[in-house]
């Protein structure tokens, strides 16, 4: 077994193009890269993985922007059901589901839009989802400083559907309260009743 440090293998590594350390990866595991339904997979497997983590380049306060507005309006607002999908840090295998936001502003509101986009910046990376969901949360709670910010996350983990477990039905559910969603139950369970409704809208 190499006794080579981390830290002098990725120097002499840094030098090395992404496609090549695929290449070299489907090598490693047996395969030809040489065949013809390969030959252009390390450029794709480049591009995907560059697409699929590109929220370690993204900030909040980018994806944002001015759309933040005063507004006189102190009632819950839910934006339910945002698709997620992420990259598990562990086995960078795929985890995906929903995300539930909801927030109780104090003077101040953010365009619907942006709240998915938040969401991106930090599902767009290697990542766990119990620090994917506190991110969420703490990044709202951050821009709009609102009375309260709840997030639940509901996921599938390939990790545990394709390999180790291998138990396709399960499913992993994480939360994080602020304010008003923490420390005052009636609040809390009017968002777990509002995102467990069907057909709000008939």
């Amino acid at each position: 077994m190499s006794s080579t440090p981390v830290n002098e293998m990725r120097e002499d590594l840094s030098a090395v193009p992404f496609d090549a350390l695929v290449r070299e990866m489907l090598s490693r595991l047996g395969e030809n890269p040489s065949r013809q339904g390969l030959l252009r997979t390390p450029e794709r497997v480049t591009k995907s993985l560059t697409w699929l983590t590109r929220g370690h380049g993204m900030s909040v306060s980018d994806v944002v922007g001015d759309a933040l507005f005063d507004e006189d309006h102190h009632n819950m607002v839910i934006v339910k059901d945002i698709e997620m999908y992420s990259l598990c840090e562990h086995h960078m295998l795929p985890f995906f589901g929903k995300v539930h936001v909801a927030y109780i502003p104090n003077g101040r509101i953010v365009g619907l839009s942006k709240l998915p986009r938040i969401v991106e910046v930090f599902a767009r990376r290697l990542q766990v989802q119990e620090r994917l969901t506190s991110q969420i949360a703490e990044a709202i709670n951050e821009v709009l400083q609102p009375q309260g910010v709840g997030v639940i996350i509901e996921a599938h983990h390939l990790c545990m559907m394709m390999r180790g477990v291998e138990k396709q039905n399960s499913k992993t559910i994480t939360s994080a309260m602020h304010g008003v969603f923490l420390n005052d139950l009636r609040t809390r369970e009017e968002f777990l009743r509002l995102i467990s409704m069907n057909g709000i809208l008939g």
